[in-house]
Formats: C-alpha cells, sequence, structure tokens
C-alpha cells in the first residue's frame, strides 16, 4: 500500500522517496513546494501540491490511493527565522501537523513516522545526549516539534495511532548516485553554504559564534549523512508493520565535529581556499550537541553507511557543482 510523504520535494523527504522507490513502495507525495523541487521527484512518485495542512486533502489522498503509513517532512526548519517569527512556526510545524494527525486518524492510517529534531533538548547539560534526557528547546522550531511528538503520544493513547518520532541532529551529504541533494539556493545548513563558498556561488563564509565553550571556540555537531537518515525512516517504517511499538529515537553518529573542523573539510576536499568572517551568535544556538545513538541500532537494526565527513562533504560539493552546471545550461 501507498507511502504517503508530506515535504518529499525537500531535502530530506527527496531522499525517503528514493530510498521508499529503490525498496518497491509505492509513494504518494504531498508537497507545497515553498522550499521543495517537484524536479527531482522521480517519475514514479505520484506527486500532487498542495498543503500539508488541508485536512480534505488529506483525507482524500488516503482514500484514493489507500494509504495506510504517513512519513511527515513538511515543515519549517530555519532556527533562527523561528526566533524573529515564531507564530509562523508554530501555525506550520505545530497547527498544521495537528490536522495531518486528525486526517490520518479519521482515514485509517495506522502508522506515521515523523521528523523531528535535536532541537528539542535545547543546550544540553552533557552530550552525548540520549533520549531520556530533559527537553528544553530554545527556539519556536524546537517548541513547535516537541508539540507535534507530544500530539503523535497522545493520539496514539486515544486512538491507537503507532509513530515513530526520528530526532535528527546536522543532516548533510546528498544521494550518493546524485540523484537529490541540498537545492535550495540560500540554505543555511553550514556544509552547503562553505561548499557554495568554495564553489564561487557565495563570496564568503559566515561562522556564527567562535566565542563558545568548544575546542576551538565553535559550536559542534553530529552530522548525519541524509541517505542513511533516509535508511533510518525506512527501517521504522518496518518496525510498525511489524508491530512494534511506538518510539522515539534519535538519528545521529553520536560523534561530532566543529564549525570550524567542517569548513577545514570543504577546503581540503574541494582544493579552495575561502574567506571565513566570524559572526556573532545566532538566537536559539547551542554550543554542542551529539547524539547518544545507540537506542536506534538496538531498536530497528540500522547501521550507517555513510558515517565519513569527507564522503559527506564531497557528495555535497559534487551537488553543488550538479545545480551549477543546470543553471548554465
Amino acid at each position: 500500500m501507498p507511502i504517503l510523504v508530506t515535504g518529499g520535494a525537500g531535502y530530506i523527504g527527496s531522499h525517503m522517496v528514493l530510498e521508499l522507490l529503490d525498496a518497491g513502495e509505492k509513494v504518494v507525495v504531498l508537497d507545497d513546494l515553498s522550499t521543495g523541487f517537484a524536479s527531482v521527484l522521480p517519475e514514479d512518485a505520484t506527486f500532487i501540491r498542495g498543503d500539508v495542512g488541508d485536512r480534505a486533502l488529506v483525507l482524500r489522498l488516503i482514500a484514493e490511493h489507500a494509504v495506510n503509513a504517513i512519513a511527515h517532512f513538511a515543515a519549517k526548519v530555519v532556527v533562527p527565522e523561528s526566533v524573529a517569527d515564531p507564530l509562523a512556526y508554530y501555525h506550520a510545524n505545530a497547527m498544521k501537523s495537528r490536522n495531518l494527525v486528525e486526517a490520518a486518524i479519521r482515514g485509517g492510517v495506522r502508522h506515521v513516522i515523523f521528523s523531528s529534531t535535536a532541537a528539542v533538548y535545547g543546550n544540553p547539560r552533557s552530550n552525548p545526549v540520549g533520549e531520556d534526557e530533559p527537553l528544553d528547546p530554545l527556539s519556536p522550531y524546537g517548541r513547535s516539534k516537541l508539540m507535534t511528538e507530544w500530539m503523535l503520544e497522545d493520539a496514539g493513547r486515544a486512538h491507537g495511532l503507532r509513530s515513530i518520532s526520528l530526532r535528527y541532529f546536522n543532516v548533510a551529504g546528498a544521494d550518493p548516485q546524485g540523484r537529490a541533494g541540498q537545492s535550495t539556493r540560500r540554505a543555511t545548513h553550514l556544509i552547503k553554504a562553505a561548499a557554495q563558498v568554495a564553489l564561487g556561488e557565495r563570496p564568503y563564509l559566515e561562522v556564527f559564534g567562535t566565542d563558545y565553550p568548544t575546542k576551538d571556540g565553535s559550536c559542534v555537531r553530529d552530522y548525519i549523512q541524509v541517505t542513511d537518515l533516509a535508511r533510518a525512516h525506512l527501517a521504522a517504517l518496518a518496525h510498525l508493520r511489524d508491530g512494534g511499538d511506538s518510539l522515539t529515537l534519535n538519528c545521529g553518529y553520536g560523534y561530532g565535529f566543529s564549525v570550524l573542523e567542517v569548513v577545514e573539510m570543504v577546503k581540503r576536499v574541494s582544493g579552495k581556499d575561502f574567506e571565513v568572517r566570524p559572526s556573532p551568535r545566532r538566537p536559539g544556538d547551542p554550543a554542542a550537541i551529539v547524539a547518544k545513538a545507540g537506542r536506534i541500532r538496538a531498536e530497528l537494526g540500522w547501521t550507517p553507511r555513510h558515517d565519513d565527513l569527507h564522503e559527506i562533504v564531497s557528495q555535497a560539493l559534487a551537488w553543488e557543482k550538479k545545480l551549477i552546471d543546470q543553471r548554465a545550461a
């Protein structure tokens, strides 16, 4: 039976679509294309342009395509933007998710896989941070995602909906076969931005905060390759189909790199030196956050295949070159 992928034309969602199709699944994509790109979707995927918060539309898609599982990626995801415009984030990420969950229950959907975030932890007291650590998001982005986690938990108790919330750490890289990647031109992802600077698409790279209590003063993050992340969703789907319980799991590798270490890797892989400008800290950014990553391996049998920063940076650079060539054609 088909899987409904909300936000499936976006960065992470499009990689999930590829993994599902590669596994022989039927896929229906719902995306409003506010940040996604229909051009990255394979012909085998059924695409509907629309709003994930439109309950009538979601109910119609569930009925027409006999959907019995939803992978929910559609969201606004820029932390500083959420601090500046919190109501937009609560509307897009919490209210629309609430409508989606209602439609899922009314339509008889049994399983939901939710794209959550490590931002629910805020500034953790220690690293690596486990799933049972206190939750204290620093931004409306993190709070809006936590609200949806709670909605799914409550809907599970009341209606029997089973779900897995995957708390992503920093997603990076591109499909190893070059079929998809981060396509938003002004995306804020560090590796994407650094690759663009290395290739002459941006004049310089800003590093937001160089006075954090870390080894070199810049933020430390756990970078997870996007195809590995999509495969974690596939494992989550298999777990639910096999009758597994609802879960909340970290998605990361269990070790981190500082911003300045990532910048040096981009310079090394690209063979280009480029200007790096220190800038003030951004609101909502914790100093360091690294996943305690054992639970997802134990519960889902997930094993990463691309946990190598050199490979991740190489993929990002290759995708960026592909985008530049496409624009020049």
